[in-house]
């Protein structure tokens, strides 16, 4: 077993070299005052952030999903309770999660190749990270040297292929999978880890992504499809889903990577579309191009789109001046969309496309886009975090 440890801990001098990104993040966020921002008055306060993510993290630990604890709607809500760990001083949501891992004995879901399956591992990771605990993730890395030695190859149009879904065919993928793959390459050190992610995911962006609109496709189905006013669909939190997962491999994607410039570009590109369907009132809808389609307040695609908006404004990828309105309307609606008690409502259910919905009803990823969300608008108000700024 001692071993087994040794070979753990050197990898993680690879992983301190991974941190500059942090430290220019660090960088970044010194350089960039909130006073010297336009608006910076009327944002909310930091304990005003932390206090609604709390009660929202609070609600959901004391009304536990139904879901299982490895199923992706889960994992994606671990991501929010991990972000909301490192900035919160309290030890009981990192305690929470350790619990899951436990519980989960630290093992992606049960299907070998299913992007879906893997999004739990993300959590892994980040506890590994604070604990340095090997077993965190040790089935995780058996998991993906399994893919490795065997990957799945084949056309990712799901009309042609019906095992496409052993790979990343549908957009959502890109928040499922590849920000795990990243994460366990950093702590590893095993480059072929960030090899297979950079290649599939732009597998999937050549499949799904509308260079001119500057949006993906939730899948092939959709790519000729239109809604009733005869724009192309593009699925809110699809799209938000794609914004999550690409802030999520740059903050582990090596600084000096080939492939580095463009994920910042598509990151860049989307950005500057998303703010441009974003609705007066602070909201995305569940179709971007078709709004009155589906009048509704729709969460869960906005949450991850202030998440992704606000993470940019605070690394220096997106221009304060012009982003960060956007993300104070944004957070301003999503806050709204919080009961008293904490439960976060306008979740749109478990789907693939744009559909009209109770709004009074929740899902644990919409809390966990929320909790994204406000700790990189806690970040972007002059919150400190509790630990390194990396999640």
């Amino acid at each position: 077993m001692r071993a087994r440890e040794n070979s753990m801990r050197t990898p993680l001098s690879l992983l301190r070299r991974g941190w500059t990104l942090c430290a220019a993040a660090a960088a970044v966020w010194v350089s960039s005052p909130v006073s010297a921002a336009p608006g910076a008055a009327s944002l909310p306060t930091a304990p005003a952030v932390l206090g609604v993510m709390e009660r929202a993290a609070d609600w959901q630990l004391a009304h536990p999903s139904s879901h299982k604890p490895h199923d992706w709607t889960q994992a994606a809500w671990y991501t929010g309770m991990m972000a909301l760990s490192d900035v919160s001083e309290s030890p009981r949501f990192a305690e929470a999660m350790v619990r899951m891992g436990d519980g989960n004995q630290w093992k992606p879901g049960p299907r070998v190749y299913h992007a879906d399956d893997h999004c739990v591992g993300q959590t892994y990771v980040e506890l590994f990270i604070k604990r340095r605990d090997p077993r965190m993730i040790e089935p995780l890395r058996a998991r993906f040297d399994e893919i490795l030695a065997s990957p799945k190859t084949g056309d990712l149009d799901v009309k042609k292929n019906p095992a496409a879904w052993d790979m990343w065919c549908w957009c959502d993928a890109l928040f499922m999978a590849p920000p795990a793959w990243a994460r366990l390459a950093a702590v590893t050190g095993k480059q072929a880890y960030l090899d297979f992610m950079v290649e599939q995911w732009w597998r999937t962006s050549d499949a799904l992504y509308d260079p001119q609109e500057h949006l993906f496709y939730r899948d092939s189905r959709y790519i000729p499809m239109r809604e009733a006013n005869g724009k192309k669909i593009f699925w809110s939190r699809g799209n938000g889903w794609v914004m999550g997962g690409l802030v999520r491999v740059l903050e582990y994607l090596p600084l000096a990577h080939p492939a580095r410039p463009r994920f910042e570009q598509q990151f860049k590109e989307m950005a500057a579309k998303v703010i441009q369907v974003q609705q007066p009132d602070g909201l995305w809808r569940a179709s971007l191009l078709d709004p009155e389609a589906y009048p509704m307040k729709e969460t869960s695609g906005s949450g991850f789109y202030c998440y992704a908006l606000a993470w940019g404004i605070n690394r220096g990828y997106l221009d304060r001046a012009e982003y960060l309105p956007a993300v104070q309307r944004a957070w301003k609606a999503l806050s709204d969309c919080v009961n008293a008690d904490g439960k976060v409502t306008h979740v749109q259910p478990i789907g693939d496309t744009p559909k009209t919905f109770d709004p009074e009803l929740t899902e644990v990823y919409g809390v966990g886009a929320f909790l994204l969300a406000g700790s990189e608008v806690y970040r972007l108000v002059g919150g400190k975090p509790t630990a390194p700024n990396c999640h």
